[in-house]
Order: structure tokens, then C-alpha cells, then sequence
């Protein structure tokens, strides 16, 4: 279980740091969204399930959903916009 956990915090920093230096926007909001949901895995092997659920639904749902409106709404950042 120490090797998963891990596993999965390192990928968490990861697709963090992904996540900031993506120049395209949907890029960069998928790496969020896996992070999201990685940690909400980390916290679920700590038996913290209520923790892992609300994670899941807030941050890798309902702002993940914001932020792909927000884009749509504005238009795909990227390359000259």
C-alpha cells in the first residue's frame, strides 16, 4: 500500500505542475481533473472515504465542469489564442 500511495502522490505533483505550464487550457484542465481524482484516491487508501467522496465530486466534478464552461465560453486558449 506505501508503494501505491506513493505512486500516486508523485503523480498528483505531477499532473500539478502539468497543469500550470500547459499553454493550452483544456490541457491544462484535464491534468487538474486527474489530479483531483488522484488525490481523492490517496485519500480513500487513508480510510477517509466521506473526505475522498466530497473531493471526487467537488474539485474533479462541479470545478472541473466550471472550468471547461469557462472555456467554452471565452474560447480554447492556446497557440496566438
Amino acid at each position: 500500500m506505501m508503494l501505491l500511495e506513493t505512486v500516486l502522490a508523485i503523480a498528483s505533483v505531477i499532473l500539478a505542475i502539468l497543469a500550470l505550464e500547459f499553454d493550452d487550457l483544456l490541457k491544462s484542465i484535464v491534468c487538474f481533473g486527474a489530479m483531483c481524482f488522484s488525490i481523492a484516491i490517496i485519500y480513500w487508501i487513508l480510510n477517509a472515504p466521506y473526505v475522498a467522496v466530497f473531493q471526487a465530486l467537488i474539485y474533479g466534478g462541479v470545478i472541473l465542469a466550471l472550468f471547461l464552461a469557462a472555456v467554452i465560453a471565452i474560447g480554447r486558449g492556446g497557440e496566438n489564442g
